[in-house]
């Protein structure tokens, strides 16, 4: 299979610190930018520098890490922010604007060729100082397609080299940006950048399926965090980029150490249940998948943990079998006889209906009692 040709902007430092109470230090932020530039990450949207005077100096900092990935950072269609974006030495300005009637109508009071002609003023404005430029709708996903064509082609011959659709609200569905991305998207002459946002569960999948039709730069946040309920989860689409389109120039391996710290920064905790970096994500309970497992772990395995830089665990609990229970045993170092077995496993299975956890020690008390009473 021919790899898909695509790139990663995370946005983690400018999206996913709009979490709703989330500020993250400079040093902080910069922690962040290195880990993400040592797994592999091609641009890295390190803020929007008008915010404040310390957003200002945080992203001036970034810039001059020296990292391999290439610093973008957000601005409106308006001098002022350019300004910013120059002052701080980005290489890539995302230069925005809300093109849905509703936006149009509430946010700016003018025509869409009057915005679109005020934002390529800036697009040209940006060039001339020597800054790449991704020309992006806010609200794109609820945008009329024919201006969305008329912006791209504009913002293309004005010489940006990305054009972004930012699917703002997360309304879209898999089949609409499948639609989106056969009706428009691949018909843009530049490189099309797909920003999603997650409140009805989509991003992630939304992200996936324009990558798979062709769209080229491919926004995510750590942990999936960002604005509501977040943004693309980096950690997913990653995943999802080697075992479905083939790229496997990331190093998956620093994302728990890439999740954590992200968790720790932001004070948003982890769900268990999260894919690949959650703490049940390569847990196995069912005695009827363990037992498989202990065969071939790929029948109830479709990512390696190892791949992730993760590894499986055998949970005990009131699902737990005797192929498992004599695994968990033996692995303990201990040698029990088969009327044994069979009363740590009732006993498991008491305690985990109970609904307290069977920890480690737990266990490990279970298995001196069931040595000590011979059959107990």
């Amino acid at each position: 299979m021919k790899p898909w040709n695509v790139e990663i902007c995370d946005v983690t430092l400018r999206d996913g610190e709009q979490t709703p109470g989330v500020s993250c230090t400079c040093e902080e932020k910069m922690a962040i930018a290195t880990l993400l530039d040592e797994t592999g990450v091609e641009v890295i949207e390190a803020g929007f520098p008008v915010v404040s005077e310390n957003e200002h100096r945080c992203i001036k900092k970034i810039c001059s890490m020296g990292l391999d990935a290439r610093i973008c950072c957000l601005a409106r269609a308006v001098a002022g922010d350019i300004d910013a974006a120059i002052d701080c030495g980005v290489e890539l300005v995302s230069i925005f604007f809300a093109t849905s009637d509703l936006h149009m109508r509430v946010k700016y009071r003018c025509t869409a060729d009057e915005m679109l002609e005020r934002a390529l003023r800036m697009v040209d404005y940006a060039h001339d100082h020597g800054i790449q430029v991704r020309f992006a709708a806010e609200d794109a996903s609820r945008t009329d397609p024919a201006f969305l064509r008329k912006m791209y082609a504009a913002g293309a011959e004005h010489g940006a080299e990305y054009s972004g659709f930012a699917d703002t609200l997360g309304c879209f569905t898999p089949v609409e940006m499948m639609q989106f991305m056969d009706h428009t998207g691949s018909k843009i002459s530049n490189k099309l950048a797909i920003h999603c946002h997650n409140d009805l569960g989509c991003a992630t999948a939304n992200t996936i399926t324009a990558a798979e039709y062709g769209a080229f730069q491919l926004h995510t946040t750590v942990n999936g965090i960002g604005e509501r309920t977040g943004n693309a989860r980096l950690e997913e689409v990653l995943a999802l980029l080697r075992l479905k389109g083939g790229v496997d120039r990331y190093d998956l391996t620093r994302i728990p150490e890439l999740s954590h710290m992200v968790e720790k920064f932001s004070g948003i905790a982890m769900m268990a249940t999260k894919p690949i970096v959650g703490k049940n994500a390569f847990s196995h309970e069912s005695g009827i998948h363990i037992a498989a497992m202990l065969e071939d772990p790929e029948t109830y395995e479709y990512l390696r943990p190892e791949m992730v830089g993760r590894h499986r665990q055998y949970l005990l609990g009131k699902h737990t079998g005797k192929k498992a229970i004599e695994h968990v045993i033996a692995s303990k170092g201990y040698t029990l006889t088969p009327e044994q077995v069979h009363w740590v496993l009732c006993r498991v299975k008491e305690i985990s209906e109970g609904k307290c956890g069977v920890s480690d020690d737990v266990l490990m008390a279970l298995l001196r009692e069931a040595q000590n009473q011979g059959t107990a």
